[in-house]
């Protein structure tokens, strides 16, 4: 597994991590602590040192097995955390100082660690991004020795702008084959910035692995049924914003680009070729799909056919109605 400096972390961490919103459960589907504990194996196993959770990820149950994991595998692991969207209302009245230091008081206790190795802001309303006594309150709790570092997890470009305006060490961002923004409008900021990058939603919510059809049923407490308008949050989460049946015409052209009907690790190879990217995160609700992810880690580079394929398709399907959004 190739290592990447994350930002002004300056820890190395594994290309390839470890999303853990579905850690050990598919959506809506009671939280399992046995597959989560065989799905921290795997990534351990596979050369996997990059965790991402956050504080409400199965009602706090991720990190709880995060937790258990660490203590028999102290030191390997650079987790990354997020707070705020326990917020009730979710609002940006909320994002105070004081409840962020709440929030991370209780990720202490769940990971059973002393100090945060990294937390972000976790999609915050937009205003968040120019609240200076929020990122002035977060620089409190790194001498306080809570957190190691902080930053943010963004919806929108504009957003991750903002936020380099303070001094954080890195950002997630969704980053796949069907969004290609940050690449022209982020990244090269953040490489001048010294941010690290980590690419959340690599797998535009699973449509880029190629396996969905237009037959496919997702269940009902399932987001990809239930959020493909926004109606519960950002478009943008689910499917990258993409219109499900433009998406799957493209998914097509690009399993005709690349001569496989299993886009997944070419998709997550694809995000690695972009420098700026410190890892990618995909998630995994069981453990084959750890070593299905980390497979990309062993393709050779794309092809500059194959890269500017990728982006002609994009702007041939999906340009129109997903750049200017995010």
């Amino acid at each position: 597994m190739n290592l990447r400096k994350l930002g002004k972390t300056n820890r190395m961490v594994s290309e390839i991590g470890l999303g853990t919103w579905q850690l050990g459960t598919r959506w809506g589907d009671p939280f399992n602590e046995a597959e989560a504990m065989k799905i921290l194996e795997a990534s351990y196993d596979s050369g996997i040192n990059l965790i991402d959770t956050a504080d409400i990820y199965n009602d706090g149950n991720s990190e709880k097995a995060i937790g258990k994991f660490l203590k028999t595998h102290p030191d390997h692991f650079f987790v990354v955390t997020k707070c705020g969207r326990g917020l009730n209302p979710h609002t940006a009245e909320g994002y105070t100082p004081e409840n962020m230091e709440t929030f991370i008081d209780g990720s202490l206790r769940r990971l059973g660690v002393e100090q945060l190795d990294l937390v972000l802001l976790h999609c915050p309303p937009t205003s968040v991004y120019h609240k200076d006594s929020l990122f002035a309150g977060m620089d409190k709790l790194v001498e306080k020795g809570k957190i190691a570092h902080y930053g943010v997890s963004i919806e929108k470009v504009s957003e991750g702008l903002a936020a380099m305006e303070y001094p954080i060490a890195a950002m997630e961002v969704i980053f796949n084959m069907f969004r290609l923004k940050p690449a022209d409008a982020l990244f090269p900021e953040a490489q001048k910035k010294d941010i690290g990058i980590l690419a959340r939603v690599p797998l535009a919510s699973g449509l880029l692995t190629g396996k969905y059809t237009k037959d496919t049923v997702f269940g009902k407490d399932d987001h990809r049924s239930y959020n493909r308008n926004g109606e519960a949050f950002d478009k943008g989460e689910t499917f990258s914003g993409v219109d499900y049946a433009l998406g799957l015409q493209a998914v097509e052209a690009l399993k005709a680009l690349f001569g496989t009907q299993d886009l997944i690790p070419y998709a997550l190879r694809w995000i690695l070729m972009h420098e700026a990217v410190s890892a990618v995160i995909p998630g995994a609700s069981k453990q084959a799909q750890v070593l299905s992810n980390v497979r990309a880690a062993q393709l050779p580079p794309l092809t500059r056919e194959q890269m500017e394929g990728v982006a002609a398709i994009y702007n041939q399907y999906l340009r129109p109605s997903i750049h200017e959004n995010w």
